[in-house]
């Protein structure tokens, strides 16, 4: 207990470090004067701003009250005060001080508001919608801010129900000093109602105009809808194979024989290969090497191909994978992938070849329940391989030719900010894995996983976070030594329990081999702190366990503590973390080092 609370004190400290800063003397521009609601003389102290720079003169000190009274006027009336009273002036003494006397006089309320339509009227149901996108009841607070974003609701309205062109003209709105009313009258030209054609691509390059054509969210001869021409290109963009995209209506000039309009794009394509080097190292796995070569849009249809080499003393690799989004319909993703491998970790050996197929639908904002970030997967897989392992009482090599055949069903909900380094949301998923296992005879079982995490803010920017995780796992059907050491679950190492090896957490065998089991359970806290744009800080406590039965036992938890760094990248931070078992039972080493990219969870 002694080392965890060494760690979380150690990584307390360090976090406090970040959270002084010093601040530079300032003070307002010019000081204000009058009686003054709280909230306006807040936003006029706002708007006048803070100067670090003493008044030499009087001419200086009245320069900045005519300044300061200038925009304490621009917010009286962005405010809705129109009989102000507002007199710039300097103070008396040896040193000038810059003044503003203000009466704001009374708030302005509004008064009725009325569209009149420059050129065609809309059609009955659009101009239901533009009156009632107004909400300008008469009597609010007469609020310049308020009359501007009531025509922007007007024009948006009637662009909704296909009037593309639909503008404002320049409003009129009087301010009746007599009763204090401010009564807008807007003036929208709703221009003709848009139906939409095909879509036209602009640019020549890797893509094919077919697949575009399919990928449009309307159907031929449909009303115009800018968030279906705002979805199309978020569509595109969300395939990761283009620098930008742009898409547009076409202009009324170029209206088809039909009376249509075309879509245009553009869109600018990112190079056509990459290749990436990366590297990651802790003091259990060892050091790890990979290169990954990608080719984009080689079918034309914004798909992703690549070749990954991995060499790491634990896992050794060729794979291909080819990614085709928007397959069959949009939002949804094949995924293909094949491998040759081969593993050597503390409990087994594994080397063969595997090939799966995995489809992901997404559901984004206007899909079915209004949900974002929902992921629905399903798939399958089949591995041919040869695995060695020690059989657990004998401790002889018990060496084994599989053909595992599984299937996949996995949900998952990302409630979260950030993919890489989230400060708010939630997320959490379910994973289920009927496997059926082929060789020497046939045995089926079901590998069950789900996790949750949460990221609580304890500041609006989210410059201090807590987080959590909780991970959970079960397989159903026969005992431990049934099933093959790679389909167990095991525990320990930086995506896991940090202070701990890999596959060092749970039971062992006699030689201290670790064992693996049936059941699993980790829970993960991290006090995350940022102290400026590019550094941040971490306390973190992790456990778990694992279990020869079908549910977690607790009793035989394992728990780590630590402290890490993070870099933040643009993207994401790179993480380094530092680790030590609170728990140890088996001689683990009192310190464990992670590097990473992104947070652990």
């Amino acid at each position: 207990m002694s080392r965890l609370v060494y760690a979380v004190g150690a990584g307390a400290a360090l976090c406090l470090q970040g959270l002084a800063y010093p601040a530079e003397a300032a003070e307002s521009k010019a000081q204000i004067e009058g009686t003054l609601a709280p909230d306006l003389r807040a936003a006029v102290i706002r708007a006048v701003g803070d100067t670090d720079r003493p008044i030499g003169n009087r001419f200086e000190a009245r320069r900045r009250a005519r300044e300061a009274a200038e925009d304490a006027i621009a917010v009286l009336r962005s405010e809705g005060y129109y009989a102000y009273d507002v007199e710039p002036d300097v103070g008396e003494g040896d040193a000038p001080k810059a003044l503003v006397k203000i009466a704001p006089g009374p708030r302005f309320v509004l008064g009725p508001a009325h569209i009149d339509w420059i050129g065609a009227t809309p059609d009955p149901a659009s101009l239901a919608a533009a009156l009632s996108a107004l909400a300008l009841t008469p009597g609010q607070p007469g609020r310049a801010a308020d009359v501007v974003a009531a025509e922007g609701r007007v024009v948006g309205a009637v662009q909704k129900r296909g009037y593309a062109d639909a503008k404002a003209e320049p409003r009129e709105v009087v301010v009746d000093h007599a009763d204090n009313t401010v009564s807008p009258d807007y003036r929208i030209a709703a221009g003709p109602l848009v139906h939409l054609d095909s879509i036209q691509l602009t640019t020549h390059g890797r893509t094919h105009p077919e697949w575009l054509q399919n990928l449009a969210p309307w159907t031929h001869g449909a009303a115009y809808d800018p968030d279906q021409v705002a979805e199309l290109e978020r569509r595109l963009l969300d395939t990761g194979v283009y620098e930008s995209v742009t898409v547009s209506l076409a202009p009324d000039t170029d209206v088809t024989p039909d009376g249509l309009r075309p879509v245009v794009i553009s869109l600018a394509e990112r190079d056509k290969r990459t290749l990436e080097l990366g590297a990651s190292y802790d003091t259990t796995e060892g050091l790890g090497l990979d290169a990954k070569w990608t080719r984009y849009s080689l079918l034309g249809r914004a798909d992703t191909f690549s070749v990954l080499g991995r060499v790491s003393d634990l896992d050794s690799r060729i794979e291909l994978d080819l990614s085709l989004p928007h397959w069959l319909t949009a939002q949804q993703t094949l995924a293909l992938r094949t491998a040759v491998y081969r593993t050597n970790t503390p409990a087994y050996d594994q080397e063969g070849v595997m090939a799966s197929a995995d489809v992901t639908h997404r559901w984004g904002r206007n899909a079915t329940f209004g949900l974002t970030g929902t992921y629905f997967t399903w798939g399958g897989s089949i591995d041919v391989s040869r695995t060695e392992e020690l059989g657990l009482q004998t401790l002889t090599p018990l060496g084994r030719d599989l053909v595992t055949f599984t299937g996949l069903v996995d949900m998952a909900l990302d409630r979260s900010d950030n993919p890489l380094d989230p400060t708010r949301g939630w997320r959490i998923s379910a994973r289920i894995e009927p496997t059926l296992l082929t060789g020497d005879g046939e045995f089926p079982f079901l590998k069950l996983q789900g996790q949750a995490s949460g990221y609580i803010p304890f500041d609006t920017k989210g410059d201090t976070v807590l987080a959590a995780r909780l991970h959970l796992g079960s397989i159903t059907n026969g005992t431990v030594g049934d099933i093959p050491a790679p389909q167990r679950f095991f525990a320990g190492g930086g995506g896991s329990v940090r202070g701990f090896g890999y596959q060092e957490v749970g039971p062992r065998l006699s030689d201290n081999t670790p064992e693996g089991g049936l059941s699993l359970a980790e829970i993960s806290l991290e006090l995350r702190r940022r102290l400026n744009e590019k550094w941040g800080l971490v306390v973190f406590l992790d456990g778990g366990t694992v279990g020869s039965g079908q549910l977690p036992n607790f009793q035989d938890a394992s728990i780590g503590a630590g402290v890490g760094v993070r870099y933040n990248l643009g993207f994401g931070p790179i993480r380094v973390d530092l680790a030590t078992p609170v728990t140890s039972r088996r001689g683990e080493s009192p310190l464990q080092v992670y590097v990473s990219i992104g947070q652990s969870f």
